[in-house]
């Protein structure tokens, strides 16, 4: 065994890490851009937008709006997205994708901030409901090329004015003069009604196993790195 050797197993494993965490695909990006940003106050928020500043931070606090609207189940909603997906090549492709929304905020104690619902696209984390079924459940609603037994699926997601919520995004000033969480710094606006370890649980596909060898793999890696810089500067001392 030489630092050489060392150093290429320290580098296999951290490659090793860096393909487990890919394989969780756009959740990998959301979570860690979920746990590494600031966390700030909504006042703190509010005055980076007036400074003009476009720090990418996150904020949290309770969801208040006038305009709320019922679901089928009397619950008031702020934002509902309804999408119908078909599996191609492993994949789920959305075929119709309807969204429903109204202006809300974020509210801790009297502050407030705006959330830009027209940038809420794939940054929305929260526990979906789902139907599955196959392209014959609803052939008028498939595309003519799809053979009837394609898998197809209703996933629904759907954000309460009851439920507090974290936001990470970039603040700024809106349209109309206000304050709002939206999308900026090539980084998509986040919002998820869920404590962050459960939405980190949910952005891994619920698996633990993963990100636990991801965590070992680095580990590994950096350590077999040192132990080979270590090695190295011993021998060449000597």
């Amino acid at each position: 065994m030489t630092p050489v050797v060392l150093a290429a197993l320290g580098a296999v494993a951290l490659v090793g890490a860096v393909v487990v965490l890919r394989s969780f695909g756009p959740g990998y990006r959301l979570g860690r851009l979920l746990a590494a940003s600031p966390r700030i106050s909504v006042d703190a928020a509010i005055a980076d937008a007036r400074s003009g500043a476009t720090r990418y931070v996150r904020v949290q606090g309770r969801i208040d709006s006038d305009s709320d609207f019922e679901d089928e189940h009397h619950r008031p909603l702020v934002f509902r997205r309804r999408r119908l997906e078909i599996r191609r090549g492993g994949r789920w492709e959305a075929i119709d994708d309807d969204r429903e929304a109204v202006p809300f905020e974020i509210r801790d104690g009297l502050s407030a901030i705006a959330v830009d619902t027209a940038a809420l696209r794939d940054g929305l984390v929260v526990i979906p409901r789902e139907a599955v079924g196959s392209a014959a459940d609803a052939p008028d609603r498939a595309p003519a090329d799809v053979p009837p037994a394609t898998p197809m699926r209703i996933r629904i997601e759907q954000v309460s004015s009851v439920e507090h919520a974290i936001v990470v995004g970039v603040p700024t000033i809106a349209a109309d003069g206000g304050v709002a969480m939206t999308a900026g710094s090539g980084r998509p606006l986040i919002l998820t009604t869920l404590e962050a370890d459960e939405a980190m649980r949910l952005l891994g596909g619920g698996r633990r196993s993963r990100p636990i060898i991801a965590v070992v793999l680095l580990a590994c890696g950096a350590g077999l790195l040192v132990l080979a810089l270590v090695w190295a500067l011993a021998g060449g001392v000597a």
